[in-house]
């Protein structure tokens, strides 16, 4: 089955990317990880989350992918050790030095190449593939006409992005951040400088901010290429958001590989997708060239996102025990849906509070209620605003 790739910005959201349906994460340590600003996780850590992962026969890749200084090489072996031995399913680099260490000190982790190296043609795969690697995370800028041609000709797992942020440099190409505000993206430091607004006299505020991606209409597509995993981006992402998209791309790829899929059920998936994206997003490079419509220039907008209304924390004779996240009231249509329970719409007929109180409106942030609910619900399962 085709895998789906869940990041992970610390050891809960990792919990609910798989528990939503991811098939493996992908997480930073405090070291070598291009997202510095993520909590990231310490080594014991790890240790629990590939615990946790394998436990369910899911998989761990941890980033070593930062742009390497003769610093950052001293403590490097003792770091590759400890995560073979913690059992993890896969270092994702992109530095020559790194994978020479792992092949000499014979670790048993796999080699994955990282997107920072911009992959995006067969003669670089093959390369790559004879230095032990068994995976390439493909470039975001491929084609639909280069993924197909690596794919035909070289015989390795590809890796390629689905959803999430674009960067608007080649990934692993970008010096901005460290031209602007000495912060280096290639070391972990991005500012984010392609989404600042540069102050013009003569027009609006100016900005050079990629759309984000979105490939939900070309999944389908790449199944049936044999791609072997499908990547989502976002390590600073919120738990809402982790378990949202990767339950809708994992429901996407089942029904697809069961036979199941339905123009109906792409086009529900989408309209999730866009509630809890904040930016708007296109396809980019996939199937044309990238134009001025893959781009903000002179503004956007950014809206909060306030679908999340309630995490299911128990259920008992009709009423599942709740943690309010946002205003919802009686007599609204609500939607429930969970890692085992499709979506599903309610209308809230009854809220109680813990002084066993009827309510009309669920009011104050992470109030303990109870919801009558007519079927069965699981912890964790999420109450949202409606598609």
């Amino acid at each position: 089955m085709t895998e789906i790739l869940s990041p992970a910005g610390d050891l809960e959201r990792l919990k609910w990317a798989l528990m939503y349906g991811a098939d493996a994460v992908y997480i930073g340590g405090y070291n070598y990880s291009l997202r510095a600003n993520a909590n990231n996780f310490s080594i014991d850590e790890i240790k629990e989350a590939v615990s946790f992962a394998h436990s369910l026969n899911k998989r761990v890749y941890v980033t070593v992918n930062i742009l390497f200084r003769n610093e950052d090489l001293k403590e490097l072996d003792d770091y590759l050790i400890t995560l073979s031995n913690l059992g993890v399913d896969a270092f994702i680099v992109s530095d020559l030095a790194v994978i020479k260490r792992i092949k000499e000190l014979k670790l048993k982790p796999e080699i994955h190449i990282s997107t920072q190296e911009s992959s995006v043609n067969k003669e670089t795969v093959k390369f790559w593939k004879s230095l032990g690697a068994t995976r390439v995370v493909l470039g975001r800028e491929c084609s639909k006409e280069d993924i197909l041609d690596i794919k035909n000709n070289v015989d390795i797992e590809l890796e390629v992005f689905i959803h999430g942020a674009m960067c608007t440099s080649y990934s692993g190409r970008c010096v901005l951040s460290n031209y602007v505000t000495l912060r280096d993206s290639n070391r972990g430091g991005c500012s984010q400088v392609c989404r600042f607004c540069f102050e013009n006299d003569n027009m609006d505020d100016f900005q050079i901010c990629s759309k984000d991606l979105c490939m939900i209409d070309y999944v389908p597509e790449l199944v049936e290429m044999g791609i072997s995993s499908l990547k989502i981006e976002g390590r600073m992402r919120s738990l809402y958001y982790i378990a949202t998209v990767v339950n809708a791309y994992k429901n996407i790829v089942v029904k697809k590989q069961e036979n199941n899929l339905t123009k109906d059920v792409i086009e529900y998936y989408r309209k999730v997708l866009n509630r809890v994206s904040n930016r708007e997003n296109t396809v980019h490079f996939y199937d044309k060239e990238a134009s001025i419509d893959n781009q903000y220039y002179t503004g956007r907008v950014e809206l909060s996102n306030q679908d999340f209304l309630a995490l299911v924390l128990d259920y008992k004779d009709g009423y599942a025990t709740i943690e309010q996240r946002n205003n919802f009231k009686v007599g609204d249509v609500v939607e429930v849906f969970g890692p085992n329970l499709e979506p599903t719409k309610i209308k809230v007929v009854e809220l109680i509070n813990n002084k066993n109180e009827n309510v009309d409106v669920a009011r104050h942030p992470q109030e303990i209620l109870k919801l009558k609910v007519p079927f069965i619900v699981q912890k964790n399962d999420i109450i949202r605003v409606p598609i």
